[in-house]
């Protein structure tokens, strides 16, 4: 991985991805202390940053093996950056998805024209194992959600923008908070600030009792979690960084933060009434350590990526209805 294959990732983005634009509220400046900056990848085309790594990975394929169509496992919004890429790139789509996934995730996935293919991840089945039986049976290529480089690049270009963005803004951050799961944006995002701002320092932000990136950092090794905990932060649920991510963090980021699955919900709800976002709560866990561990965060201003916006109504009600 490298700066060069994140510039030219975003050569093959112009026309296709949103260039998402970075927000504030005086009333979220408030709560936090200071003042904070929200990069709204909700915004983007099929409601998160992943249309990017899927365009990206799509268009850096070759015509034939694009033609025999694609594969990929998500809970949600990998799922729906490839199926919506996959259509606009007029080939085919299969998505391996869980079954407890949110409603809307799997509807929208079928509406972008992907073909489902749901899993029991409660009892231990592997969407590895399925998504990698089925590619080898119909011949498709494999788009890994986060540990593949082309998707990297494509997610890197989201802090290309931030830093544009920051410097026209004249936004004095030590702190680019990112949502993290298995660590494509993050590390995607930390070679773009390592390149352009050295000294922007990216941490990442993870889900109670799903922080091993956190966990990792800290140990300089890679740690995973023993998925018995529930989390509403569905779309960074993973099991421990990737083999490709890993090493990115690892190198480039600050020590990361955790936020409970409550705070995450209060984020939403002042996200929707300061801001006017709608934001899924793995998207939201970012703006959450902004607004609740601000002791955790250096700088005058402070810059967060608000990743997702794919909740389900019931959900969204519930952050409303407690904190709206």
């Amino acid at each position: 991985m490298n700066i060069e294959m994140i510039e030219a990732a975003r050569q093959r983005l112009m026309g296709h991805a949103r260039i998402t634009p970075l927000l504030s509220s005086p009333f979220l400046d408030e709560i936090a202390g200071r003042k904070v900056f929200v990069k709204a990848e909700v915004l983007q085309h099929t409601g998160s940053f992943k249309f990017r790594g899927a365009w990206s990975a799509l268009s850096a394929l070759d015509k034939d093996t694009l033609k025999k169509g694609v594969i990929a496992y998500s809970s949600g919004n990998h799922a729906q950056g490839v199926a919506f890429a996959a259509r606009k790139h007029k080939t085919s789509a299969v998505i391996v998805m869980p079954r407890d996934a949110p409603k809307t995730k799997i509807e929208n996935t079928r509406a972008l024209g992907g073909e489902v293919i749901l899993y029991d991840r409660a009892n231990n089945e592997s969407r590895e194992i399925i998504g990698q039986k089925i590619a080898k049976e119909r011949g498709l290529t494999l788009i890994k959600p986060y540990d593949e480089p082309q998707v990297i690049a494509g997610q890197g270009t989201v802090g290309l923008e931030v830093i544009e963005q920051a410097q026209d803004l004249n936004v004095d951050a030590k702190n680019l908070l990112v949502c993290c799961g298995g660590g494509g944006l993050t590390s995607g995002i930390a070679l773009a600030a390592a390149a352009y701002s050295s000294k922007l320092s990216v941490r990442t932000v993870e889900p109670m009792g799903y922080d091993d990136v956190a966990r990792s950092l800290a140990a300089n090794k890679i740690c995973s979690n023993d998925n018995s905990v529930d989390s509403i932060c569905d779309a960074i649920v993973t099991p421990q960084p990737g083999d490709l991510t890993f090493p990115i963090m690892n190198k480039y980021c600050g020590p990361g933060l955790v936020v409970t699955d409550e705070e995450c919900l209060r984020a939403m709800a002042l996200a929707f009434s300061r801001l006017k976002l709608i934001i899924e709560p793995g998207g939201a866990v970012a703006l959450a350590a902004a607004l609740f561990h601000a002791g955790d965060i250096e700088g005058n201003d402070v810059i967060v990526v608000a990743s997702g916006g794919n909740v389900d109504a019931a959900t969204f009600h519930s952050a409303l209805s407690r904190f709206g």
